[in-house]
């Protein structure tokens, strides 16, 4: 369990609460260190009197105030705390707010409560009562040497103590170029609110914290793993020269923006998606390399013709292989022909066996009829 940083209680009225504070966060950043560019060792600090340059361990450090130039008053820590020893020692709550009045803005570090010995009874009529009420408790509470403003707030069956910034602590937005809602500039149209509305609700959905996770963080480490695996881990990878970006219009055509988020199609097309809808070309016959080829492959069939008796089809046999017996010697067509020459040899090679076809189709009949 983790050290508790601060015990004191919280107050209000003649309530009394026995409290220990612990951390509420913990900062998973990387822990880069600084080394030297030349050999890389790490490179440290030092505690130094800056009179005699001999490093000072923390045993011998006290704080102090320095009233005038070179002149200190010396605060130890029993002084802090006589100072104020309520304020050190207490949680004063001052009233009871909405949670809903305090800006997002003014919250800054919170820190769990956990009551103290033999206070666990007043701790849960405090709790159920913030509760109850719909309330948060705003407090002065004084953490290590400074005093905060704080807002005790019921965070599931704990008081979450989140500090405050005081309100001279928040910069002014007066010098920053903020829209104003009657400018021109930020005018809104009722459709664009509208697409905007439509959006938000679209990706509206319950607050599950156990999805969002350092992403960054993750493939550093993923670099880190592949510089180790790859043996670069003394490599120092420069930067890549900047290439000129080209400038940006400031024109924003917001409706088009809007309609790509909600998944429609902007109202203007680009010239490309015409093409998309094209049926595919068709693919052409490869034409033979040579004439030798196109007199050696038979023929295409032809459309399938109604069925024939079996005596007409064995004639109609017998001419094919007549007229394709006679045409076999006839090569006269020169070996490499243009495309347009070699359709015109089909066509009268077609045209030949039509011929041939016919011709011998009547003596077939005739020797049969006899």
């Amino acid at each position: 369990m983790a050290r508790s940083m601060w015990k004191g209680a919280i107050s209000f009225g003649l309530v009394h609460i026995p409290v220990e504070m612990y951390p509420a966060v913990s900062d998973n950043g990387l822990d880069l260190n600084m080394l030297d560019r030349r050999d890389f060792s790490p490179i440290g600090f030092k505690r130094y009197n800056k009179n005699t340059g001999k490093e000072v361990s923390w045993d011998d450090i006290i704080k102090g105030y320095e009233y005038s130039d070179g002149e200190y008053v010396v605060l130890s820590d029993e002084d802090l705390r006589r100072a104020n020893p309520e304020a050190t020692q207490t949680i004063d709550i001052l009233a009871f707010v909405n949670a809903e009045q305090v800006p997002l803005i003014y919250y800054e570090q919170p820190y769990y409560l956990a009551p103290g010995k033999g206070g666990d009874k007043v701790y849960a009529l405090l709790r159920e009562t913030l509760r109850d009420v719909g309330k948060i408790g705003i407090a002065n509470v004084v953490i290590r040497v400074k005093q905060h403003l704080a807002a005790l707030v019921c965070v599931g069956d704990t008081i979450v103590l989140n500090t405050l910034r005081y309100p001279d602590e928040i910069r002014p937005t007066d010098e920053l170029k903020i829209p104003d809602a009657d400018s021109k500039a930020a005018q809104v149209t009722e459709k664009e609110l509208q697409m905007a509305r439509a959006l938000v609700e679209g990706m509206s959905e319950k607050w599950k914290p156990q999805q969002y996770h350092d992403t960054y963080r993750e493939d550093i480490m993923a670099l880190i793993k592949k510089k180790i695996a790859a043996n670069q881990t003394k490599t120092i990878t420069e930067p890549e020269p900047e290439q000129d970006k080209p400038a940006k219009s400031n024109v924003i055509d917001l409706v088009s923006l809007l309609q790509a988020s909600l998944g429609k199609k902007p109202a203007r097309a680009a010239p490309d998606d015409d093409d998309d809808d094209d049926p595919p070309p068709r693919k052409s016959r490869k034409p033979a390399d040579d004439e030798d080829d196109a007199d050696d492959t038979p023929p295409p069939r032809a459309r399938k013709a109604p069925a024939r008796s079996s005596a007409h089809a064995s004639a109609g046999t017998a001419s094919k292989r007549t007229g394709a017996a006679a045409k076999a010697p006839a090569k006269t067509a020169p070996k490499r022909t243009t495309a347009a020459a070699k359709t015109a040899t089909a066509a009268k090679g077609t045209a030949a066996k039509s011929t041939a076809a016919s011709t011998e189709k009547a003596p077939a009949r005739r020797r049969k009829a006899a």
